[in-house]
């Protein structure tokens, strides 16, 4: 649905909501569309950002990862 400027002033709660329930709502000024409101979840995905819970579930699983630890001795170090 389009909206111009100044119902979407008048009506913001419903504005927000129908973008949270129906999807994306165009804003327009003079006949022209000037911003689109969308969800935040629409928005996150757009911009492939990620919680922290999703961030940490994205990780692949490590368990079979078999790293060698070099056998030489340590390196000396002067203080």
């Amino acid at each position: 649905m389009a909206w111009q400027v100044q119902e979407a002033k008048q009506r913001f709660s419903e504005l927000l909501r129908k973008a949270q329930e129906d999807g994306p709502q165009i804003v327009t000024r003079h006949g022209e569309e000037v911003a689109v409101i969308v969800s935040a979840e629409t928005y996150a995905k757009l911009t492939g950002e990620l919680d922290f819970k999703a961030f940490l579930l994205a990780v692949p699983d490590l368990s079979d990862l078999e790293i060698e630890r070099s056998r030489e001795p340590a390196r000396r170090v002067e203080l």
